[in-house]
């Protein structure tokens, strides 16, 4: 166990620096929000778009995979969703919190971390895992805030919803390296090594950011921030291991890699999205805080328990 602490040590290190530059304004929220956005649009993307475009689609696509995590996934969203409900909150409000409960950093930290400490066969599972939280959890807290708001479901709802799929850097790097893929492709060698070189920046630039991003992030509402983080650090990761290790028996090493990657803390798209609604934004800032926080030992323990 302490092995593995050491080996996840240095990613929250430089989560730290990036901390530590943003308290001290060293990085000013301006800087951070550039930083960030090159990791989004440019760094990550050509990381996610290489690792795709050398995978096989028909080789890592398990839809019993896919049905244990999104059933695991939808459960626990339903638990925080009722939660917030009896405590008289609002459909936009209990949406956000259901989304702070499940929605974990797999882009900026799942995806560089884990493929480092588990393997490049991890890359497959955290693939999946990911398109389940872009595509249908990134999409149905859209649809519960602005239905919620209209009063009725709509098709400019769906064409928001689409929009927004279209947009999303991170979606459109993997289709378009499937696709690459599913073409048998070769990719060329000076292409690849840009590809290597730009997204080798994601890694650290991301973790970076991620720091830097979370010194600007309030510490309020902490009994509600405590149980959404209980929720993303505890209570997703123990039904996704129940639903992959008993309900739909998933083979064990992508098991573990999914358990690994719900264990991980609340992503910060999730604020991004609180922010853009005006719901509940102090309180996503909050869980991120706590559950990042947390999460520098509760990752260790849990990667360690599934390897």
């Amino acid at each position: 166990m302490l092995e593995i602490f050491l080996k996840t040590l240095p990613f929250f290190a430089i989560i730290a620096v990036g901390y530590w530059a943003g308290r001290s304004r060293f990085f000013t929220a301006e800087a951070t929000a550039y930083l960030t956005k090159f990791v989004f649009y440019f760094a990550l993307s050509a990381m996610l778009f290489r690792f795709s475009a050398n995978l096989s689609m028909s080789e890592i696509l398990d839809w019993t995979f896919v049905i244990a995590y999104f059933w695991a996934t939808l459960f626990v969203y339903l638990i925080v969703t009722a939660v917030a409900l009896l405590r008289w909150r609002s459909i936009e409000e209990a949406a956000i919190e259901a989304q702070c409960g499940v929605i974990g950093n797999v882009g900026f930290l799942g995806v560089p971390m884990l493929v480092l400490l588990m393997g490049e066969a991890a890359i497959g599972p955290v693939m999946l895992v990911l398109a389940v939280d872009l595509i249908f959890f990134g999409s149905l807290v859209v649809i519960l805030i602005t239905g919620s708001r209209d009063g009725r479901m709509s098709l400019g709802i769906l064409k928001t919803v689409g929009t927004g799929l279209l947009k999303n850097p991170m979606i459109v790097s993997i289709v378009l390296g499937f696709t690459w893929s599913a073409m048998e492709w070769p990719i060329p060698g000076p292409f690849n090594e840009f590809l290597s070189i730009l997204g080798g920046a994601a890694t650290p630039g991301a973790l970076f950011a991620i720091g830097a991003s979370l010194a600007s992030k309030a510490a309020e509402r902490m009994v509600v921030a405590s149980w959404l983080s209980f929720s993303k650090l505890v209570l997703h990761p123990a039904m996704v291991a129940i639903a992959a290790l008993l309900i739909f028996p998933v083979e064990p090493y992508a098991a573990s890699v999914m358990i690994a990657a719900a264990a991980l803390p609340v992503a910060g798209n999730v604020y991004m999205i609180a922010q853009h609604y005006g719901v509940a934004p102090t309180r996503v800032s909050a869980s991120i805080l706590i559950s990042t926080a947390i999460s520098i030992v509760s990752v260790s323990l849990v990667i360690g328990w599934v390897s």
